[in-house]
């Protein structure tokens, strides 16, 4: 049997990227998901994974919608990240966001975009594996700073020689 506090302490220390992936309510209101949980699947056909826990309040739309936009969040995101990391209604209360032509909400100073459509779900323990088709690419204008996450910290990635 795996320690669970110690599984947690192990994987925790794995750095990781930063997302947050977002998709529509009923309303036209957007939700989603705080996750470090990513990764490119595939070039060919274009494939994504991401690992939203079954309880999270927005896994059933993303599901229902079968599109979302999955945004690989810049240095200066921290409250994006913790805002779509609560549980709950209104994460998105006071954060900016647009309508793209897909139909995904989209945040703005993200290191990049990926637009997708739900291709297949998995399960995956109390997480489900979502992979999704890449629809669309978007790249900023200027270059930002990502984020990474580590042993519970958020922050810059420190620059390469």
């Amino acid at each position: 049997m795996i320690d669970a506090h110690t599984y947690k302490l192990v994987m925790g220390s794995f750095p990781s990227g930063v997302t947050v992936i977002t998709t529509l309510d009923d309303d036209g209101q957007i939700v989603g998901l705080t996750a470090s949980a990513f990764s490119s699947l595939s070039i060919d056909p274009a494939l994504v994974l991401f690992c939203p826990n079954y309880s999270s309040d927005s896994y059933p739309l993303l599901i229902k919608n079968k599109r979302f936009a999955i945004h690989l969040l810049s240095a200066e995101q921290q409250s994006e990240a913790y805002a779509f990391a609560k549980k709950g209604k209104d994460k998105a209360r006071g954060i900016e966001w647009t309508l793209s032509e897909l139909g995904n909400p989209l945040l703005g100073n993200a290191t990049a975009i990926i637009e997708c459509e739900l291709w297949r779900e998995y399960e995956g323990g109390d997480h489900a594996i979502l992979v999704g088709a890449v629809q669309n690419l978007i790249v900023p204008q200027q270059r930002v700073e990502p984020m990474i996450y580590c042993r519970g910290k958020m922050g810059a990635l420190p620059a390469f020689a």
